[in-house]
This record gives C-alpha cells, sequence and structure tokens, in this order.
C-alpha cells in the first residue's frame, strides 16, 4: 500500500520535461518530493484523507525554474542602500541626474550617494563628471552601469577612492580620461570601478546580506523561480544564505559559486578541502568562479575585431575590449581548483575571452583530466563556429546569458553589428551539436524573469523588437529545458530537480498562460499563478 500524499495537484497541463512523457495531467506529493505522476486516477492509490487536492484550474505546470547565474547575493546588499536606475524605473540620465540632486540634498556630511543598473544605452549615455559634481551637492556619488564593470563618479568620488591623483590605470583597469586636457572624464572600467565599489561596500555585512536577500527572494519567487546559482558569491553572501537557511527563512534553493574576485576565499576553500557538492539540497557548493572578461555593450569585452560604433570619451580608435587575469596567473588558479575538487566557472563574453578561459581549461584538464568535469563558460556570448567546436572537443559547457539578448541586443547590434548576432548566444547550434546550453539572467544585471530570457531563445528579439540571429531561435520547450532541466545538469543536481519525475523535489511553477501555445510575443508577459517549493507554495498571485 502506497504511502498518502500530502499533495495531489491535478488539473493541469503538466510538462515533464521527460522525451519519453512529455505531459501529464496529476502529480503527488510527500514530504517535499515527488512521488508519483500521470492522470487523475493514477493519484487515487496516493490520496487519502488528510491529502490535500490542489485544483490547477487547466493551467501549465513547469519544473521550477532555475537560474543557473545570477547574483542574488550582491543584489541583497544593495536593494535597499542603492538607488535603482534601470529603464524603464527612470526614463532619462536628466532624471537620473535629477534624482541625484534631490536625495543628496539630505544626505549627512561626507555620505556617499550611490546608484546601479544604469544603462546608458537606453537613458542617454553617461552624466558627465560636471553634471555629476553639480548633481552631489558636495556628496561623493557613484553610479553603477547596468553590467557591473562600469561606473560614473563625481570629483569628490574620485578623490575619495584615491583615484584623482592616480597618473597611470590600476592593474586590468581604465579611468577615462579626456584627450584634449588629460583629466578623468568620470567613467571608469572594469578594475577601477571595483575600488570604488569596494571602498563604498567595506563596512556591509552578512546581515546587510540577508536582510536585503528576504526582498530579493521574494521577487524570484514572484517569476517561478525555484533555485539559484549564485555568481561570484562572496563571504559575506555565504554567511548570509546559511542564516537564513538556519532560521528557517531560505525559500530558494542555492548553488554557490564561490567567488574569485574575494582575495583568499577559493584559497581557503582548497585549504578547507571542500569540494563541489558540499552542502545539501537547499544550499550547496558548486563550484568557484572567476570573471576573466568583461561587458560588451560596455565596449570591455575581448574581442578579436574592435568595437564599431560611436565612442565614449577617451576611448581607444582601436578597442578591442581587455581581460582582467594574465594568462599564467588565471591558469594556475584554474588547474588549483581543479584538482581539489572544486568545478570551474569563468565569464567568457567576446571571442577572445572565451579564448582566454578556454586556454586556461585545456591546460588544466591536461593536468587534472576528468571525465565529468563540466566546467562551465559563464555567458558564452560571441561563441564563433571555431569555438563552438572547440567547447565541444573540451566538454565544456556554455552557460548562456539569454537574457542579454533580451535587454541588451540593441545595444549588441550598435557595437558588434548585425551580422555578429548569428554567433552571439547560439543555442540553436548547441543543440544540434548534442551540448548542454543552460539560460540564466544575471541578475540583477537583467531583469530576472526567466520568461524573458525563454522568449528571446524563442523569437531571437531584443526587447525593442530587433531580430538578433533568427537562424539560433529554437522551441519553447528547448528553451524551457535549458532553465529547468539543463540548469540543474550544470550544477550537478539533475537527479533531483529540473524536470517533474518521481524522487525528484516538488519545485513548481503554475503559469496563467499555456507557455506552449500561446503566441510568443505573449511569453514575456505570462503571469506566474503559483510558485511551490518544497511541495509548499510560497508564492501566489
Amino acid at each position: 500500500m502506497p504511502l498518502f500524499a500530502d499533495t495531489v495537484i491535478r488539473n493541469s497541463k503538466i510538462a515533464t520535461m521527460d522525451e519519453q512523457m512529455p505531459f501529464c495531467e496529476a502529480v503527488a506529493v510527500r514530504e517535499g518530493h515527488i512521488i508519483a505522476t500521470g492522470t487523475a486516477a493514477d493519484m487515487e492509490p496516493f490520496t487519502g484523507p488528510s491529502t490535500e487536492m490542489l485544483d490547477a484550474g487547466g493551467r501549465t505546470m513547469l519544473p521550477g525554474f532555475i537560474d543557473s547565474h545570477c547574483h542574488a547575493d550582491v543584489y541583497g546588499a544593495r536593494v535597499h542602500k542603492w538607488a535603482d536606475f534601470s529603464w524603464p524605473n527612470v526614463g532619462s540620465k536628466e532624471e537620473v541626474l535629477d534624482r541625484i540632486a534631490k536625495a543628496t540634498a539630505h544626505l549627512s556630511e561626507g555620505e556617499w550617494f550611490v546608484g546601479f543598473r544604469y544603462d546608458d544605452n537606453k537613458l542617454g549615455g553617461y552624466p558627465t563628471l560636471e553634471e555629476l559634481d553639480l548633481a552631489g551637492n558636495g556628496h561623493p556619488v557613484f553610479v553603477y552601469r547596468t553590467d557591473c564593470h562600469l561606473g560614473i563618479v563625481n570629483t569628490i568620488a574620485l578623490q575619495r577612492a584615491g583615484l584623482w591623483t592616480m597618473t597611470e590605470d590600476p592593474p586590468f583597469g581604465r579611468i577615462e580620461r579626456d584627450p584634449a586636457t588629460g583629466l578623468p572624464t568620470g567613467l571608469l572600467k572594469e578594475n577601477a570601478a571595483y575600488i570604488v565599489v569596494d571602498e563604498i561596500s567595506k563596512d556591509y555585512t552578512a546581515t546587510d546580506f540577508a536582510e536585503g536577500l528576504k526582498a530579493v527572494f521574494s521577487e524570484f519567487l514572484g517569476y517561478g523561480i525555484t533555485s539559484i546559482h549564485n555568481s561570484l558569491t562572496t563571504s559575506n553572501g555565504i554567511r548570509a544564505f546559511q542564516d537564513l537557511h538556519r532560521a528557517g527563512e531560505l525559500p530558494i534553493r542555492v548553488g554557490i559559486m564561490v567567488s574569485g574576485k574575494e582575495n583568499g576565499l577559493v584559497e581557503s576553500c582548497i585549504r578547507a578541502g571542500i569540494r563541489s557538492g558540499f552542502g545539501d539540497e537547499w544550499v550547496r557548493i558548486i563550484g568557484v568562479e572567476w570573471c576573466p572578461d568583461c561587458s560588451t555593450a560596455g565596449r570591455t569585452a575581448a574581442y578579436y575585431e574592435p568595437y564599431i560604433g560611436e565612442k565614449v570619451l577617451g576611448e581607444p580608435d582601436h578597442n578591442t575590449g581587455m581581460v582582467l587575469y594574465s594568462a599564467d596567473d588565471f591558469r594556475e588558479r584554474v588547474t588549483s581548483a581543479l584538482s581539489a575538487g572544486l568545478t570551474v566557472f569563468a565569464d567568457g563574453i567576446g571571442d577572445r575571452g572565451i579564448d582566454f578561459v578556454l586556454d586556461a581549461f585545456e591546460a588544466a584538464l591536461k593536468a587534472c583530466p576528468q571525465d565529468d568535469h563540466r566546467l562551465r563558460v559563464e555567458h558564452t556570448c560571441y561563441a564563433t563556429p571555431a569555438i563552438r567546436e572547440r567547447m565541444k572537443r573540451l566538454g565544456v559547457i556554455p552557460s548562456s546569458a539569454s537574457a542579454f539578448l533580451y535587454e541588451f541586443g540593441d545595444a549588441y547590434i550598435r557595437v558588434r553589428g548585425q551580422d555578429a548576432m548569428d554567433h552571439m548566444m547560439p543555442h540553436r547550434s548547441w543543440i544540434e551539436m548534442g551540448m548542454v546550453a543552460p539560460g540564466h539572467s544575471d541578475a540583477p544585471i537583467c531583469h530576472p524573469n526567466p520568461l524573458r530570457g525563454i522568449y528571446s531563445l524563442v523569437t531571437r528579439k531584443s526587447d525593442s523588437g530587433q531580430s538578433v540571429g533568427l537562424n539560433q531561435a529554437i522551441s519553447v520547450w528547448e528553451a524551457v529545458k535549458a532553465y529547468t532541466l539543463h540548469g540543474a545538469y550544470v550544477g550537478r543536481e539533475e537527479a533531483i530537480k529540473g524536470s517533474i519525475a518521481a524522487g525528484k523535489l516538488a519545485d513548481f511553477v503554475i503559469l496563467e498562460e499555456d507557455i506552449f501555445t500561446v503566441d510568443p510575443e505573449r511569453i514575456p508577459h505570462i503571469e506566474v499563478n503559483r510558485t511551490i517549493v518544497h511541495g509548499k507554495t510560497v508564492y501566489q498571485s
């Protein structure tokens, strides 16, 4: 006699993500796990007097979405402290300057004003140093570009961070200067911007992270996200996730990608003998991550061919971007982590940046051969045919920033050209090559809603409707798989999540419209009816 279910979900079009039985109509759940799938009649043996019967009203149900690359921890630290300048929350550069001026009029003496998620392509360019000086009312001002690779500052901020008197750029960073005067323009790239971020956030605590994470997770659950891979997780983030878990306040499952940007953190994990898989089904270390490549829309990602289009003031004529490590240093870091049992993830955006990562991966695999290494290139934006073949040969996973197509597609066309879009996040090619390619948002770099990424994978359109490589379009089923089963696989969790099958975790999202039959233009606008984690409803519209 089978054990009775705690809950039976019925009257639903349930996408199992199993090719052998793609859809069913009912699921039985007990103690947070699926115990049966099938027809309503199949559920009768599992239905007892205390079983909750949840009628889905004919709606479509999917496995809970897995965002396989986002920055929930730093998003949490910033959400209550920094001003959100994302479009369309603000509509123009002038509106941003006005908000800064109003806010700084009420700050304490010497207090920073900090904003983030600023998109110069949508808001009309960058504010000038003089405009930020005026708006700052005597306060240091820093505004982080949405990609978190560039920042705009005023004069006082440059002085506070020790950058005003620098005559040379910091290693792997750039202080843009006016060619006519040699003075800073206020635009900081890569490590130059990170110096300011470190100054602003040096006193942040794990409690700051945890309090903000509650709001972040509430937002994520409203979009059907039940698991995340937290990119470049800081030590404060690691503590915050554990604190929330211990307090019973963690509503989303977290795969930790330990940050290689925080000095000594990866090395501490290696010394402690921590390996990928350490943890439980709620908080688990899945690997370590470095960010050697940069931003395409911000014109810093490493390409072989130079950027096209309008340059920012001070940008060199032959701009092919930059990488943020020396080749020898990066190779040693990757080899050390891989040999210690840690899966390595590394950001590669431009074709030169991806090759830089693959050079280190190939050297590490030669020094420490592994059959099932699941090394990942994060974002994997401009993947040419030669790069695709190289990744296939090495068995490296293209972890695709599909949300970039939606939000940054117009900017990509502007800085790389329309022809390049045929190789930008090339999911059709990945599938034809038999490769696993998950999708992700990189939130808060992009909006966390997975349906936006799914839409662009299916239609290959940006948020303005521009085509971004139609030849790489995939089906709705394939796009959903990128945010479910493939997301589970790249975290080595395909045995417990990513599809709807007996024995797996009961993490689901119920949609208000059928994503498989609706007009594809409706996909980014579909609302979530209910999000279920571990068999419990954690969000309901």
